[in-house]
């Protein structure tokens, strides 16, 4: 039972509330030792899912843990990593799963992600008490929760799509077979210019991965058609230092930085986190000349791949691609499948949507483009 032999205990002082339509039980809050046993037993839980990142979302993001186990009838467990924005009424603030820029949420579930789980949950967040609940799964699970979705009335599904590389077979079989062969002659061209790639799991990097960011938030304006100092401030706030040395802080060796140097010169990095199963690279940053120039990101993501394929993960979740065409080719060019899923949106009153038609009307007002 993939190294579960029973389900954990529940600690006593959990408060316990039965689901009726789906015989299941939620307990909060969720125990340290239970949600990191949880969370090893999952082949396809991702560092975004532990304890970790939610105390680094709770102390450098203004948000509380609201986490919670589900119990099954049959004795099965699964741990839903949840957080709620602080200072705000509790009958205003959203719950999440993740919030934007905090990659994915959705359930850990040891035993295998299955319909009955999934309703169990959208069963428990579609209640009247809960104002507004965002819902961002792993993209693998992508068709169970369309299937449970469709029995809740006050679900809204946002298309979304991310790239995900299968790691089966090890390295040799990625590279000889799911790497292009384009791909393949960068690698190596930039191994011949001399690109020096360093990585780091102390936090040591982040002030140059961070720097190499600063940068990027800058073309993205230029590409965007959105005034600089407007990317700049977007930016800073989704992705200030202090989040990235948090992470190094909280999650130690998951946490890996590496920052690919041209002829003395940071000319791009990535932020990649990875347990005992997943790699998920989750952001990258460049000086756009000197990348072009020696084929960094091609080799910082080879090294990336190679050291997941040793450590045993299977396989290297590539994030979330957006509309653009030309991060899904980057992607593909390692082998990267795109999985088509979606984020949920669970509300009675309808927030998002206006959110979403005041951010429209802005964009049009400085004739902002997606890029």
């Amino acid at each position: 039972m993939n190294g579960l032999e029973a389900p954990m205990r529940l600690p006593g002082a959990t408060s316990a509330r039965p689901l009726p339509r789906s015989s299941a039980t939620v307990h909060t809050p969720v125990a340290r030792d239970m949600w990191h046993q949880l969370l090893g037993a999952d082949r396809d839980a991702l560092p975004s899912q532990g304890p970790e990142w939610i105390e680094c979302l709770c102390a450098d993001a203004g948000y509380r843990d609201a986490s919670r186990v589900y119990q099954m009838p049959d004795g099965r467990q699964a741990i839903l990593p949840l957080v709620r924005r602080t200072g705000v009424p509790s009958a205003l603030a959203a719950l999440q799963s993740m919030p934007k820029s905090w990659g994915f949420g959705g359930l850990i579930a040891p035993h295998g992600l299955t319909d009955d789980l999934a309703s169990a949950v959208l069963d428990d967040l579609s209640e009247p008490l809960m104002c507004r609940v965002r819902l961002r799964p792993n993209p693998l699970h992508a068709s169970i929760w369309s299937r449970a979705v469709a029995d809740h009335r006050w679900v809204r599904a946002a298309a979304c799509q991310a790239h995900v590389l299968d790691l089966a077979g090890g390295f040799d079989a990625v590279w000889r077979q799911r790497f292009r062969s384009g791909t393949r002659t960068k690698v190596r061209r930039a191994e011949r210019l001399g690109v020096v790639v360093r990585t780091d799991t102390s936090g040591e990097l982040v002030e140059v991965f961070h720097a190499l960011l600063a940068r990027s938030f800058d073309r993205w304006a230029e590409q965007q058609h959105e005034p600089r100092w407007l990317a700049r401030r977007r930016g800073g706030r989704r992705d200030p230092v202090e989040k990235f040395r948090a992470l190094a802080d909280k999650l130690g060796p998951q946490c890996r930085i590496s920052v690919a140097w041209y002829r003395g010169h940071p000319a791009a990095a990535i932020l990649v986190l990875r347990n005992a199963h997943v790699a998920h690279y989750t952001r990258g940053a460049m000086d756009k000349a000197l990348a072009a120039q020696s084929y960094a990101n091609y080799l910082l993501h080879k090294i990336a791949i190679e050291e997941a394929c040793d450590s045993g993960c299977h396989v290297y979740q590539m994030g979330e691609s957006g509309t653009s065409p030309g991060l899904s080719r980057f992607k593909g060019h390692f082998g990267a499948e795109c999985h088509q899923y979606a984020e949920y949106l669970i509300e009675r009153v309808p927030v998002s949507r206006a959110d979403r038609l005041f951010r429209a009307a802005v964009k049009r007002s400085i004739g902002f483009r997606d890029a």
